[in-house]
């Protein structure tokens, strides 16, 4: 079966933005898209929308996507609200996906939006993140992940667990575990982190766009060794649309901009060795995307990978297969996720400079790169890129991402 196309995307800036609502960001990525597209809202046969926080931040929940979507102009098609942690955006694409190559429509409509930053509700966004996991044994994981390779803590740089993030603190406990396992460092995270910077600098929809050197990321605030500040995403606002269309279906007048969705994966977490590096949900879910769409990592041209922390890039970039196991920080360091590097990660900035609206991420993924595939990413353009992989993954079940999601992305035809 053809693929599906994305026919239209968009993004809105990503930031803290106080006076913006839910609604709003949902109908200017909306908007955007539909004319991205080239076509009107009653094109829209179905639509999926994708948000983590309303519930719990502002009491807005079970029809989150029939609210919002009615300021856009959308009502009266099915709708499906999405909830999977960080990989909501993008498993709100998997679910139209399927629905498309299932015959049962041709034009469907994915949309993310989130508002995070609600400065005087610290503790209830606080609260927000620790529900990605398992609330019933949360104690019990964070002092067991607090432990792996605790000894490498400078003993002047530990602190309370219980005054920190549990995923903060987890990513961290990983990241010591790789840098034990394979010798990987701080100064290369301080290298993706700077690098992310450094590509969000060229992305005028970034939430930061300030360049950092690896120096100025390792002096910044210690937040749970080894990661700084600089190395960790932030709280955003920002919604995401795309329009994904059947092959057919697609406007003659878009086809030349049309990208390819070649193969989409979503896995969840299972019970293994936190030393199985090999058996990562992330690792898991790219062979099952790649061998949907007939690729191998060698074809990968630019990918965007979840680095909720820059230790999480390091790991994705293994897990794609972009490098081997163990050696994502020499890979990195050496320059080769840069721009006009081997295989650029993240030229848009990352989750950790570009910012992470939870339930917009994987589609705001995937905007930065059919912009790659279309030639139109400008100052950050990778050349010649026609083979794209994003990697979205959320939630934390012991020691891996409780789900991801995989996608594959083909070029127009030239």
């Amino acid at each position: 079966m053809t693929a599906p196309r994305i026919a239209g995307i968009a993004m809105t800036p990503m930031g803290k933005q106080p006076g913006a609502s839910v609604k709003q960001l949902t109908a200017q990525a909306v908007s955007a898209a539909l004319a991205d597209a080239g076509i009107g809202s009653d094109r829209i046969e179905a639509a999926w929308f994708a948000n983590t926080r309303q519930p719990m931040l502002e009491g807005q929940n079970t029809i989150r996507g029939q609210i919002a979507l009615r300021e856009a102009g959308i009502e009266g098609i099915p709708i499906v609200n999405v909830e999977n942690a960080c990989a909501s955006g993008s498993t709100a694409l998997w679910q139209a996906a399927a629905h498309i190559r299932a015959g049962l429509c041709e034009t469907a409509l994915v949309v993310g939006a989130e508002k995070m930053f609600f400065p005087d509700r610290a503790d209830a966004v606080a609260a927000a993140f620790r529900g990605g996991t398992d609330i019933a044994r949360i104690d019990e994981v964070h002092a067991a992940v607090d432990r792996l390779a605790a000894e490498l803590i400078p003993e002047d740089q530990r602190s309370g667990a219980a005054t920190r993030s549990f995923f903060m603190d987890s990513y961290a406990a990983f990241a010591r575990l790789h840098m034990k396992t394979f010798g990987s460092t701080q100064r290369q995270l301080a290298a993706i982190a700077a690098k992310n910077h450094d590509h969000s600098a060229l992305n005028p929809l970034a939430q930061y766009q300030k360049p950092m050197s690896i120096e100025e990321v390792l002096a910044d605030k210690l937040i749970v060794w080894p990661f700084t500040r600089s190395m960790c995403a932030p709280i955003s606002d920002g919604a995401a649309a795309l329009v994904l269309m059947a092959d057919s279906a697609v406007p003659q007048a878009a086809r030349a901009r049309a990208v390819s969705l070649r193969g989409i994966s979503l896995l969840s977490a299972t019970s293994r060795a936190p030393e199985a590096f090999d058996q990562h949900v992330g690792a898991r879910t790219a062979r099952a995307a790649y061998e949907l769409a007939g690729i191998s990592p060698e074809d990968i041209d630019v990918a965007e990978v979840h680095d909720a922390t820059a230790y999480a890039e390091l790991q994705q970039t293994e897990n794609l297969g972009l490098c081997l196991p163990g050696e994502g920080g020499v890979y990195a360091e050496a320059g080769h996720t840069r721009l006009g590097g081997r295989t650029p990660v993240n030229p848009s900035g990352g989750l950790v400079s570009k910012g992470h609206p939870v339930g917009a991420t994987g589609i705001a993924q995937l905007f930065e790169l059919v912009t790659q595939l279309r030639g139109e990413a400008g100052r950050r353009q990778v050349d010649g890129a026609r083979i794209a992989v994003a990697e979205n993954g959320g939630g934390f079940l012991d020691v891996e991402e409780g789900a991801t999601v995989v996608s594959v992305l083909e070029a127009p035809a030239s």
